[in-house]
């Protein structure tokens, strides 16, 4: 499985669309609002430049990158109120793979052109789209040409599902797992985490060249608190459940689960500001634990997770199974909804030199 050309939220906005479903990741993006303030307003107030060019990496195809970039001008127009500035032009990239939905994204963009004219006036408030696909795993801008990166819910999808999950046979080390878990071997912890650790190291490096001196960055991340390793995704413990099921009822093959992996990891804060460390481009300003509850029912559950992974899941067990197993998986989340704490981890950087 290729991620970089399979993985992509659901497009659209149908019922089982990201656009539509995408509730829990507003939750999350709330939640970090207050670091994403104060981060702007320090790059802000270090030179009150006339112009701020701004990314939103992992942007995907719903309303929540619009929100993000909103509540951005928000907060640079209250300081110019403040200090009785005008208000700088904002140049805005809006970032994911080639697979995500762009069109449906820029759908959204004549009513948000419309509200910013109404409530900040044509003559106060520039505000300019660009969309870029492609891969945050590598260099996207030219260099020095970022002031401010925000990133919320993407770090934790690797580039690809990590190498040594399976012996010099070739069977799988992690024999009726998607993930990490309580099953799996240590080696199959060690490779997920040197996976996420060239991921975010390459993904560091990339912006230190694309981000001006002082530059500032907002990243939150699906994370943990502790050095454990990671088995507190219980949504893919139930996802492991569900195809295991449908293993059991023949609609689906045992091999087909056995060489399956999600290519996601939830770094611990250990981990994050050892990579941070070892790159050495930018400072650590600020890290924060967000906990959150993750679902409210199970039919909230499925359709959240189904808007995630529907593209990944279908590549690998086909497309026609897809309604029989979210429903098999809205049961197990509603059976299993008191599990469902996932912790965030939010950081706060700024470009050294």
């Amino acid at each position: 499985m290729e991620v970089q050309q399979v993985l992509h939220m659901n497009g659209g906005v149908g019922d089982t669309s990201y656009a539509n479903n995408s509730v829990v990741q507003r939750t999350i993006i709330t939640k970090e609002m207050h670091i994403v303030e104060d981060a702007i307003l320090d790059l802000y107030c270090m030179s009150y430049p006339k112009k701020l060019s701004i990314t939103d990496l992992g942007c995907s195809s719903g309303p929540n990158t619009l929100f993000v970039i909103s509540h951005i001008i928000d907060t640079i127009e209250m300081k110019c109120c403040q200090l009785n500035h005008p208000l700088p032009e904002f140049q805005m990239f809006l970032n994911d793979l080639p697979g995500n939905d762009f069109n449906t994204l820029f759908s959204y963009l004549p009513d948000f052109y419309e509200k910013l004219k109404e409530e900040k006036h044509a003559s106060l408030a520039q505000c300019f789209m660009a969309g870029v696909a492609g891969s945050f795993y590598g260099r996207l801008f030219p260099s020095k040409s970022l002031d401010f990166i925000h990133s919320s819910n993407s770090l934790h999808w690797l580039s690809q599902v990590p190498q040594g999950l399976q012996n010099e046979m070739g069977i799988s080390l992690n024999k009726g797992n998607i993930y990490i878990a309580k099953t799996s071997p240590p080696s199959v912890f060690r490779a997920y985490l040197a996976q996420f650790q060239r991921d975010f190291y390459l993904f560091l490096k990339s912006r230190s060249e694309e981000v001006i001196g002082g530059g500032r960055m907002v990243l939150t991340v699906t994370g943990r608190g502790s050095l454990d390793p990671p088995e507190c995704y219980s949504q893919w413990e139930l996802m492991t459940q569900t195809l295991n099921d449908m293993v059991s009822q023949g609609v689906i093959e045992q091999e087909k689960v056995d060489s399956f992996n999600i290519p996601c990891y939830a770094p611990s804060i250990h981990e994050l500001e050892a990579i941070v460390e070892i790159e050495g481009s930018f400072s650590l300003d600020r890290l924060e634990i967000i906990e959150f509850d993750i679902f409210t029912s199970g039919r909230n559950g499925a359709k959240c997770i189904r808007a995630v992974t529907e593209s990944l899941l279908a590549d690998q067990f086909g497309a026609v199974i897809m309604d029989d197993l979210f429903r098999i998986y809205e049961q197990k989340v509603d059976e299993h909804l008191s599990n469902k704490k996932v912790n965030h981890l939010a950081l706060s950087m700024t470009r050294k030199g």
